[in-house]
């Protein structure tokens, strides 16, 4: 590069162009808002976090060194809250992270999904499947396959690393999360008590197991819940213990056993109610996650009256944490999960119709948002809508760009494939989710 002539924003601004992406796809690589790009492009926000200046960096194809030497404005914009002292914990700037997602503008993707026609190409991304070789290779094989770490695991190190994989996870950056997680789980084991150790492994596989569920590899969602699961038996924290039945269930989902996926939960689910060493507002939170995981998989078995009793049991348990906690990601949660109920039922007009009441502005993070945008896309599809349905499932590429390559993407795009002459765009979008177009 070595142009130190150039600010940091222009310089951010030129690079951006330069790769023909829009202001919200850089903000969506590097998991922050539109609104915070843009100031950063015009050098009224600084990036004084080395992460964060790193994805910057990496996404833009640039050295870390040559970024960092670029000047940056003295302050950052004034802003209506009071800014966090310097000994802020992590905890903290991961919740500023997440804030910046809520007021990601995503009202006029929903509008053109929901309402509009397609209006024109979009822009090609280049994108590439995520590789899961990585972590295939430490699960079979064990830490030996696992590069040595640079400096000493620490129990903060450790808690750490489980706060980055939740990040990268809901800004959807499976890439990276899939590079890191087999050396995460590997100082996971090696830090605390046994059931310290146990605990933070069993976190860790439980986010390995999404991850593989997004990437469609069935036999490491199997092999990752089942490690999940006999982690955190051993750990003896009941609310893990419940998610990682949670992922149990979705992997025997995912192999056809239906009625038993459906049973996991349900049996989780009123465990933990009856678990008083657990706050009643967490029992109840995640007793909604597990009812509404129910609700789907009984949908796909067409049993509408079991699979809506389901589903309102979730609501109903969700909106209780809500009233307890006043957060509304569990209710959130269930609501897109009920999308899904009504599209597995055959019930397109019933899942538009829930869809046309969500604003997807108020989902937290990418990934639900890049969810809510297939679901749709789905529906659409199943209604015979297809203008519809590419316009959501370009919302969705939008929203969280890795999101395009699940196999549903794909068979969708497949599909839309027919409609080529009426959809401007539709080829180039399959050729990037990764249909093969002869």
């Amino acid at each position: 590069m070595g142009d130190n002539s150039k600010s940091f924003g222009a310089f951010v601004s030129l690079r951006r162009s330069t790769l023909g992406w829009t202001q919200l796809r850089l903000a969506t690589e590097v998991g922050r808002s539109e609104d915070w790009m843009s100031l950063v492009e015009r050098d009224l926000q600084q990036v004084k976090d080395l992460t964060l200046l790193q994805r910057i960096a990496e996404v833009l194809g640039v050295d870390l060194a040559d970024l960092i030497a670029l000047p940056q404005p003295a302050s950052d914009r004034a802003r209506s809250r009071p800014r966090k002292p310097a000994s802020a914990t992590l905890a903290s700037t991961s919740a500023d992270e997440e804030d910046d997602v809520r007021r990601r503008p995503f009202m006029a993707l929903a509008a053109a999904a929901l309402f509009a026609p397609v209006a024109g190409q979009q822009a090609a991304h280049a994108e590439s499947a995520v590789p899961l070789a990585g972590l295939e290779d430490f699960l079979l094989y064990g830490t030996d396959r696992v590069p040595a770490p640079r400096r000493e695991a620490t129990a903060e190190s450790v808690a750490t690393s489980l706060v980055r994989s939740r990040l990268e996870f809901k800004a959807a950056r499976y890439d990276a999360l899939a590079s890191a997680l087999p050396g995460r789980i590997a100082a996971a084991q090696s830090v605390g008590t046994a059931e310290e150790r146990a605990r933070g492994v069993a976190q860790l596989y439980n986010i390995a197991v999404r991850l593989c569920i997004k990437v469609g590899d069935n036999n490491l969602v199997a092999v990752t819940a089942d490690r999940a699961l006999t982690a955190a038996r051993l750990g003896g924290d009941s609310l893990v213990v419940a998610e990682a039945q949670r992922m149990v269930s979705s992997s025997w989902r995912r192999q056809g056993s239906l009625a038993r996926a459906t049973d996991i939960v349900v049996v989780a689910a009123e465990d933990l109610l009856a678990d008083a060493s657990v706050s009643e507002a967490a029992r109840l939170a995640v007793r909604g996650d597990l009812y509404a995981t129910a609700a789907y998989t009984t949908a796909k078995t067409g049993d509408r009256s079991y699979a809506h009793a389901l589903i309102r049991e979730a609501a109903e348990s969700a909106t209780a944490a809500s009233r307890a906690t006043g957060l509304a990601d569990g209710v959130q949660s269930v609501t897109l999960h009920e999308l899904s109920v009504h599209y597995e039922l055959g019930d397109a007009g019933r899942a538009i119709e829930l869809a046309r009441t969500i604003d997807p502005s108020t989902l937290p993070t990418a990934e639900r948002q890049a969810r809510f945008f297939i679901d749709v896309a789905r529906a659409f599809d199943q209604w015979g809508k297809p203008e519809q349905c590419f316009k959501a499932l370009l919302a969705a590429e939008e929203a969280a760009p890795q999101e395009i390559h699940r196999g549903a993407v794909r068979g969708l795009a497949g599909s839309l494939l027919r409609h080529d002459r009426k959809l401007p765009g539709v080829r180039d979008f399959a050729a990037r989710a990764g249909v093969r177009i002869v």
